[in-house]
C-alpha cells in the first residue's frame, strides 16, 4: 500500500528542473517521485535537440503519459522566443484581428504556437490567458490579456484553442477565477481582488462558462476574493472556487491545474506542506512546482503523510490520480511528435517571423504593440 500511495502522490505533481541537462541529484529525486510531468523554462532550453533530449530523459522517469509543459502565450511570456522566434502577444493578435476583420489570424497564432512547442518535444502549452484586460491589472498583466470584454476574450481563446487542437497540442485556460481585477503580482503577494460574486460571474467567469467543453485544462490562481464566499483564502486552496464554482456551478470536468505552488501568493499564506494537501483536498488535480527540489519533495512527502494518516484523503488521492491518468491517456495518445529536420525548422521560424510582421503592420499607430 505504501508504494502505491507514493506512486499516486508523485503522479499529481508537475515539476521544474534546474538547467539544460539533468543532474545526478535530479535523476535521484525524479526516480523517487515519478511525477506526472515536467515543465521547462528558458533556463532549460538552448535549442530543439537539447530540449527534446532533456524532456526524453526526464519524462522517462515520470508517470506514464506525462505532461511536457511550456509557457508559450506570445509576447512577454514565450519560453521559445530565443531558441526559435518571438511570437506576438495575445493582445496584439486580438487588435490585428479586429482591425482586419480576420479572426483566422488568431487561429493561425494557435497553430504556430502548437507547431513550435511540438518542434521542441512538448505536448502542452499553458495558454491561452482568459483574464480580462482591465485597468486594475494593466501593470501586472501587460499584453498577456487579450481584451477587456468577456466576448472578445472568448473569441480569442476559442480560435487559439482550435489552432492548438488542429495540431494535437493541449492548451490550458488561465488564471481561474480571473486576475483582471488584481493590482498585485501573485508571484510575490496574494492579491485581494475586490469584485463581487455577481460581477465575477457575469464578467470574469464568462469565458470559463463558454469554453468549459473546449478547455482540456484550467489553471487556478493564488488570488483571494474577499467579497465572495471564498473570503481571504487563495483560490488555489479554496474548495469554494475549485469544487463549488468550477466543478459544480460551471460543470467543468477537464483537468484542474495549479499555478506554480512556489509563488508568494500561496506560500505567504501557508507553508508548502499545508498548501499541497489543501489544494488537493479543495479539488485540484495537479500541482505545479517549478523550481525548488526541496519544495517538490516537501509537497510529495506531505501528500504521502496525509494519505497515511487519513483513509479519506488516501481514497481521494487514489481517485484523483486515477481520473487524471485516464484523461492524460486520451490527451497524449499520439505520443511524442517527431523532430523537425533543419529545413523544416527554419521554415517554421520564417513563418513565425512573417506572422509577427503581419501582426505588427496591423496595429493602430498610437497603440503599436511589442512582439
Amino acid at each position: 500500500m505504501k508504494e502505491n500511495l507514493r506512486r499516486t502522490a508523485g503522479s499529481l505533481l508537475v515539476v521544474g528542473l534546474g538547467g539544460t541537462e539533468l543532474t545526478n541529484l535530479e535523476r535521484g529525486w525524479l526516480k523517487l517521485v515519478r511525477p506526472g510531468g515536467i515543465i521547462l523554462f528558458r533556463r532549460n532550453i538552448a535549442d530543439a535537440r537539447q530540449a527534446r533530449a532533456l524532456l526524453g530523459e526526464a519524462t522517462g522517469l515520470c508517470a506514464t503519459n506525462s505532461f511536457r509543459c511550456v509557457d508559450v502565450e506570445g509576447g512577454t511570456v514565450d519560453r521559445l522566443r530565443d531558441a526559435l522566434a518571438p511570437m506576438p502577444s495575445a493582445q496584439a493578435v486580438t487588435l490585428a484581428a479586429r482591425r482586419t476583420g480576420k479572426t483566422k489570424l488568431i487561429r493561425e497564432q494557435g497553430e504556430l504556437v502548437a507547431q513550435a512547442v511540438k518542434a521542441f518535444g512538448f505536448n502542452t502549452t499553458l495558454a491561452p490567458v482568459v483574464d480580462l484586460a482591465l485597468p486594475d491589472s494593466a501593470l501586472v498583466m501587460g499584453t498577456r490579456a487579450a481584451a477587456p470584454t468577456a466576448r472578445e476574450v472568448v473569441d480569442y481563446a476559442r480560435n487559439f484553442l482550435a489552432g492548438l487542437a488542429a495540431q494535437g497540442v493541449v492548451g490550458c485556460g488561465k488564471h481561474f477565477p480571473g486576475l483582471g481585477g488584481g493590482a498585485l503580482d501573485s508571484h510575490l503577494e496574494t492579491p485581494a481582488i475586490r469584485r463581487s460574486g455577481r460581477e465575477l460571474w457575469r464578467k470574469d467567469l464568462a469565458p470559463y462558462r463558454e469554453l468549459r467543453n473546449e478547455l482540456p485544462m484550467i489553471m487556478v490562481n493564488h488570488a483571494a476574493y474577499p467579497d465572495t464566499p471564498g473570503r481571504n483564502r487563495p483560490a488555489s486552496a479554496s474548495p469554494y472556487w475549485i469544487t463549488t464554482v468550477l466543478r459544480k456551478r460551471l460543470g467543468y470536468w477537464g483537468i484542474i491545474f495549479s499555478d506554480d505552488m512556489e509563488m508568494g501568493g500561496i506560500l505567504k499564506f501557508m507553508p508548502m506542506e499545508e498548501a499541497a494537501v489543501a489544494a488537493i483536498r479543495a479539488g485540484m488535480d495537479l500541482l505545479e512546482i517549478c523550481h525548488s527540489p526541496e519544495l517538490i519533495l516537501r509537497a510529495y512527502e506531505a501528500l504521502i503523510a496525509e494519505g497515511e494518516r487519513s483513509a479519506a484523503f488516501r481514497k481521494l488521492l487514489l481517485a484523483r490520480a486515477g481520473q487524471t491518468a485516464r484523461q492524460c491517456a486520451k490527451l497524449f495518445a499520439g505520443g511524442v511528435p517527431p523532430a523537425l529536420s533543419a529545413r523544416r525548422f527554419e521554415a517554421l521560424r520564417a513563418r513565425i517571423l512573417r506572422f509577427q510582421k503581419t501582426i505588427a503592420n496591423a496595429q493602430p499607430a498610437a497603440e503599436a504593440q511589442p512582439a
